[in-house]
């Protein structure tokens, strides 16, 4: 069975072994994925309305941040995956290789000092 012709109304949600086999396997195939899903459910967007999309980025950082306040690991998880699926969204619906991106970034990453800019985190 494909990952998207799932019955996902049950909860809670458990993926069995044969549905973890099936997940996308790449940054790249989960922003189709998300690409796909955001289409079905009514969710594109274009470049004008980027700024608001970017701020439910924000959001899902803040909910993380509020379940990591009242210490629910479980919660904090979901909001992360949130963040990173809102993340996928914008880089599918603004034709961004997210995949590519990632690679280069971390490129200049690795060649930064420790704790370049003498921050702290």
């Amino acid at each position: 069975m494909r990952f998207q012709d799932m019955d996902w109304s049950k909860k809670p949600i458990r993926l069995t072994r044969s549905a973890r086999m099936t997940l996308p396997k790449t940054i790249s195939d989960w922003v189709k994925e998300i690409k796909r899903w955001s289409a079905q459910k009514g969710f594109d967007f274009d470049w004008e309305q980027a700024p608001t999309f970017l701020m439910l980025i924000v959001t899902e950082a803040s909910e993380a941040m509020q379940a990591w306040r009242d210490d629910n690991k479980a919660k904090f998880a979901e909001e992360l995956a949130d963040l990173v699926i809102r993340a996928f969204h914008m880089a599918g619906q603004l034709g961004i290789d997210l995949e590519v991106e990632v690679a280069r970034k971390m490129a200049i990453n690795w060649r930064r000092p420790y704790r370049h800019g003498h921050k702290r985190a």
